[in-house]
């Protein structure tokens, strides 16, 4: 087992050695761990309820515009803090987004190894749902489910997966196909190791890399995707703060009350930013092609 295992612990240790050298991934991985940590300590954190009204307080600007001191980023039209909000909805976007993909992960991942070791009628019935699937503009097939189906959260996670599984199922296959050729697959077959024994410890080891990049990406995905849905009143609904249905919100207040929508979004465009930061430079780390 030791020497199994030694082959890997040195191959982690050049990965993260790589990954330490660039420089952008550093500035992605800080911006990720900040919003992360706001998410997650968003009770300490924030200053009052992401609920808590206060209609004398209505619609007051920025402190640093001549607005309070109480309320740094301003309140929105019924009187709510909007750093609260903002905060709060770092909770639930990232929360949702998360979710997503573990479950389109763990599905999509699933179905590329059924598919690409048995092949066959399942192999075929797998990659033509995934075609018919890619055959439909995501958006357009999101809507018709969310306004068919209860806008609740769980089913806001399904649909969310259902974006995601394909780019999981057509990596994992495609990897599959090319590693179950090789050797040492091949005398675990002739040793009279099964098939899920051979899937288990010895396919699934080596998707592992290609997982963990794409799912960075499909984070941050997942991230625009239910803000769009929320800020289409498909995704989260009032009064849990989402970051796309502040942005919905704040575009009846352009002139009035800019800061409606400017503060959501810039806290997508910066947790969007850090994790393709850090995806890329993971995506450099981990491919042993690349020199960094």
């Amino acid at each position: 087992m030791a020497a199994e295992q030694g082959p890997n612990v040195r191959g982690g240790y050049r990965t993260l050695r790589r990954l330490a050298r660039v420089r952008t991934g550093w500035v992605g991985a800080a911006l990720l761990v900040m919003v992360i940590a706001v998410a997650l300590a968003a009770p300490l954190v924030a200053p009052y309820s992401f609920n808590e009204l206060s209609l004398a307080d209505r619609l007051k600007p920025p402190d640093w515009l001549g607005g309070t001191g109480a309320h740094l980023l301003g309140t929105d039209p019924l009187g709510r803090d909007m750093l609260s909000r903002v905060i709060w909805g770092a909770r639930t976007s990232l929360g949702i987004a998360g979710i997503s993909v573990l479950v389109a992960m763990v599905f999509g991942v699933m179905m590329g190894l059924l598919s690409g070791y048995y092949g066959g009628w399942l192999d075929s019935l797998v990659m033509r749902l995934a075609d018919i699937q890619l055959a439909f503009p995501y958006l357009l097939l999101a809507i018709a489910v969310m306004a068919l189906l209860q806008p609740t959260l769980a089913n806001l996670i399904l649909v969310l997966a259902l974006r995601s599984w394909v780019v999981y199922a057509r990596t994992v296959r495609s990897s599959v196909l090319g590693t179950k050729q090789r050797e040492f697959v091949e005398a675990a077959a002739a040793l009279g190791a099964s098939g899920r024994r051979i899937i288990t410890r010895h396919l699934t080891p080596n998707v592992i890399a290609p997982i963990i990049v794409i799912s960075s990406f499909q984070l941050a995905e997942l991230i625009i995707a239910e803000s769009s849905l929320s800020f289409l009143g498909l995704g989260v609904q009032p009064p849990t703060p989402s970051w796309g249905g502040m942005l919905s919100q704040g575009r009846e207040y352009l002139t009035s009350g800019w800061w409606l929508g400017v503060f959501p979004g810039l806290a997508i465009i910066l947790t969007v930013l850090g994790i393709n930061l850090f995806g890329d430079a993971l995506r450099d780390a981990m491919d042993p092609r690349l020199k960094v």
